[in-house]
């Protein structure tokens, strides 16, 4: 009775130890959870980002940044272009290649409008995705979509231990004014000082094919390296371990 006694508390207590080693984690992150973030810290660097998929042309995306060497953040969603484990292989396939995935909501709702368990269940049925998707680990980087990070958003993602990336220069690729204009307004931001968090989305039929050639290319050309958002800010805790329950259906 004693040994089941010792036995008993010997688990609480490496159970009290895991739950306490999740919260010190979530506290220790760099950057810290709820942050938000719009630019890289340090320079030489350019984050490439790109929203809104899986979409089709994912895969040839992924191939194009391997080709040059690139490393890009894909925050991705559950549902906006159809079930995200439709084109599961993309996600895997991007992961494996080095780059950073990171959510994206489920949806794709404007969490500024929503209450506090409305954002819960948007970030965490997606989490749940992902966590099935990535093998066991889910992200601890997401961009909220439309930007928005009023309302209860930035509390509820700061108790669910995500970094809020924005962007300081924004390609307006999604408001159809074409990847020329796209790509001029990055090349007025310019290469120099901290590197830039730069918003596309894969999910345009010209951002794969011609803007982001256009990106790689003036990045090469600047001698820019280009890299993952936590690479950018130089943290390696793209993601925490978490246990896959399982599904394959939206």
């Amino acid at each position: 009775m004693q040994f089941s006694s010792l036995i008993l508390a010997g688990l609480l207590g490496l159970a009290s130890t895991a739950i306490a080693g999740t919260i010190d984690r979530r506290q220790a992150l760099n950057p810290a959870a709820g942050s938000i973030i719009t630019q890289c810290n340090r320079p030489g660097v350019v984050a490439l980002t790109f929203d809104d998929g899986p979409g089709p042309d994912m895969s040839k995306l992924v191939d194009t940044l391997d080709a040059a060497g690139a490393k890009a953040t894909f925050f991705v969603t559950g549902t906006l272009y159809g079930c995200i484990y439709n084109r599961a292989d993309f996600v895997k396939k991007a992961d494996k290649s080095g780059h950073q995935i990171a959510s994206h909501t489920w949806s794709h709702a404007n969490l500024a409008n929503l209450g506090a368990s409305q954002v819960q269940d948007e970030v965490l049925k997606l989490e749940r995705a992902l966590v099935n998707i990535l093998g066991g680990r889910k992200p601890t980087y997401m961009r909220p979509p439309n930007l928005a990070t009023g309302g209860t958003m930035q509390s509820t993602l700061t108790q669910l231990g995500y970094r809020i990336i924005n962007v300081d220069v924004d390609s307006q690729d999604w408001n159809n004014v074409g990847p020329q204009a796209s790509f001029q307004r990055i090349q007025q931001a310019g290469a120099s000082g901290n590197g830039h968090i730069i918003l596309m989305h894969e999910t345009v039929s010209t951002t794969p094919s011609q803007l982001a050639p256009m990106v790689i290319k003036w990045a090469q050309d600047n001698n820019l390296k280009m890299v993952t958002v936590a690479d950018c800010l130089g943290d390696t805790v793209l993601y925490a371990s978490a246990t896959a329950q399982g599904g394959s259906t939206c």
